[in-house]
């Protein structure tokens, strides 16, 4: 398997205080996605970070 073909299925998304929602990262498991999470609010950011998973087309 080589880096084109890995799949990156859970996002890492942010809301910011407007409603705009960004991406942040691709993960490869959910626990890596919440560990994202975890760190970002842990630095005190007001926006909203979630975890979502991409649908396979």
């Amino acid at each position: 398997m080589n880096d084109s073909t890995v799949t990156l299925p859970w996002l890492v998304v942010r809301q910011d205080d407007n409603g705009n929602r960004y991406r942040v990262g691709r993960y490869a498991t959910r626990d890596e996605a919440e560990e994202t999470v975890g760190s970002l609010q842990s630095h005190g950011h007001q926006q909203l970070y979630w975890v979502e998973r991409l649908e396979e087309r």
